[in-house]
């Protein structure tokens, strides 16, 4: 390829010549018209100018200096002073006045002759009233011992103790009450309760004329 050639070929050169060419004419039409003076108008337009001062920021507030903590030492325990005690001293005893006064003789005593004393009966005094229950051999003329109930090996009851107290009305069993339950080396509720059955079966077999409230306290020992 030969670059000579192509460097002076004068085309290249037409297309630059033909843009100056029509900037040339714009220029000289702009002249024309005024356009020219518009822009020269509006870069002469006087420019405002303004001075921003600048803020000045507030000043810090002041600092304030907080002195220390006073020291804060025991107050000084207070004073009791101690209690004063007064003995307040017996008074002393006063004399005791004892006024004597004079018997007078006495008067002569005529003696007459006693009546013999009159024979009055003396009815023998009736027994007291019980105040209380009595002993069930006292109130009851027929007593039977109660069964004694089945008692398992391994319960570990080796006794037990009952007391009650019972009333009659014209000779029947009208109350009846357990005063005390007490079982040696156990205590299982179902071995009272039949120990209680058994006793109270007994008493309402008893014999016991008349009214009476009457109390007694049974003992059971298990035998091996």
């Amino acid at each position: 390829m030969d670059f000579s050639k192509r460097q002076a070929d004068p085309r290249r050169h037409l297309v630059g010549i033909t843009f100056v060419i029509l900037l040339h004419v714009l220029i000289v039409y702009a002249l024309v018209s005024g356009l020219a003076k518009k822009v020269v108008d509006v870069v002469r337009a006087p420019i405002e100018t303004k001075v921003i001062e600048e803020i000045k920021k507030p000043p810090p507030p002041p600092e304030i200096v907080v002195p220390p903590p006073p020291k804060m030492e025991a107050p000084p325990p207070p004073f009791i002073p101690p209690p004063e005690v007064q003995i307040a001293q017996p008074p002393p005893p006063q004399p005791t006045i004892t006024a004597t006064t004079p018997t007078p003789p006495p008067a002569p005593v005529q003696m007459a002759p006693t009546p013999p004393p009159a024979v009055v009966a003396v009815a023998p005094p009736a027994p007291p009233a019980p105040t209380g229950p009595v002993s069930a051999g006292v109130a009851c003329t027929k007593l039977v011992k109660p069964e004694m109930p089945g008692i398992p090996a391994t319960s570990g009851v080796t006794g037990a103790v009952l007391a009650y107290t019972a009333s009659t009305k014209d000779g029947k069993i009208v109350a009846f009450q357990i005063t005390k339950t007490q079982l040696r080396g156990g205590n299982d509720r179902r071995l009272q309760r039949a120990f209680a059955d058994a006793v109270e079966a007994a008493v309402r077999q008893y014999t016991c004329p008349g009214d009476h409230t009457f109390q007694q306290e049974m003992e059971f020992k298990v035998t091996e």
